[in-house]
């Protein structure tokens, strides 16, 4: 293989997920209660991402880290029946991998559970940089996660800007709520910021979308901020960019914001203008919720350009 082999290595966290579909609410005090329907399916926003991408038809090398267990062994099996590279995944015996239950309501809410395990305990130096070098750009997801490479994320970054890569990160929700942990810096190091309106505000500490989109695009000098059902908004430079979300008939929306990055970085990688990436972020991120699980609808290549009417 070549200096390139790879168009996006992802570093990030790595767990299965239990979604469970209901229309109540779990009750304490011993109390059964019976659900409409329940999956295991490959968790963790970095993996979902992952597959996306490769299902866009990127060629893509994943880093982190799983248990020497069932969970562990089903993560790599579903990300390689999807043709992402686990040459970066490292197999640890002392921890188990990591497990979200997802409760999903028939109103389109969910609570979500999370058992950390194997999550957050990649560290620098288990990330191969030998294969590192071997891509085009690096995209980190579930920053808040990363509890053992959170402090040394600018350095990754410093590193992959050395080696020629581009960067993206998604941070994703912060469980402690405190929105910092060094986040600054390696938003200084990334080329590419991808938030939900939600976390854009609370690591921007704006009030407003628009307020938002610009503090963060003073720091990162791209930004796409997603809105949901409203699609999203982006920034480069002095250039802004809006995008309608596309109607689908939902089945669930874990992991559309992941599938959205993945649009995205597709279309960055390929030059397109920030218009048209944004379309294609919002068009993979709405096609992603036409089944159960963050992995199992997401676009095609021909899907996504399709709903986008492009070419």
């Amino acid at each position: 293989m070549g200096a390139t082999d790879f168009d996006v290595v992802v570093v990030g966290e790595l767990n299965a997920d239990l979604i469970l579909s209901c229309d109540s609410a779990p009750q304490f005090g011993q109390a059964e209660k019976l659900v409409d329907d329940a999956n295991i399916v490959l968790g963790s926003s970095s993996a979902i991402f992952a597959c996306g991408a490769a299902r866009l038809g990127l060629r893509v090398a994943f880093i982190g880290i799983v248990g020497d267990d069932m969970l562990g062994r089903f993560v790599l099996e579903q990300l390689r029946a999807r043709g992402v590279n686990c040459d970066g995944i490292v197999v640890e015996p002392a921890i188990k991998t990591g497990l979200s239950a997802i409760l999903l309501r028939d109103s389109g809410d969910r609570a979500i559970l999370t058992y950390s395990g194997s999550i957050g305990a990649l560290r620098m130096d288990q990330i191969n940089p030998a294969l590192l070098a071997r891509g085009r750009h690096l995209h980190l997801g579930s920053y808040f996660l990363l509890d053992a490479l959170r402090a040394d994320v600018p350095r990754l970054f410093d590193r992959a800007h050395a080696l020629g890569l581009s960067v993206s990160i998604d941070t994703n929700f912060d469980p402690a709520e405190r929105w910092n942990g060094g986040l600054s810096d390696s938003l200084a190091r990334a080329d590419v910021l991808l938030p939900n309106a939600t976390e854009a505000m609370a690591i921007s500490q704006k009030d407003t979308i628009d307020d938002a989109l610009d503090s963060l695009g003073a720091r990162t000098p791209t930004v796409a901020v997603k809105l949901g059902a409203d699609g999203a908004i982006a920034r480069r430079g002095g250039e802004r960019a809006r995008a309608a979300g596309f109607a689908m008939q939902v089945a669930d929306t874990v992991g559309a914001g992941d599938s959205f990055d993945s649009g995205f970085v597709y279309g960055m990688l390929n030059g397109w203008p920030l218009e048209r990436a944004l379309r294609m972020a919002c068009a993979c991120g709405s096609l992603s919720t036409r089944a159960a699980g963050g992995t199992a609808a997401q676009a095609t290549l021909a899907e996504a350009l399709a709903l986008i009417g492009y070419p």
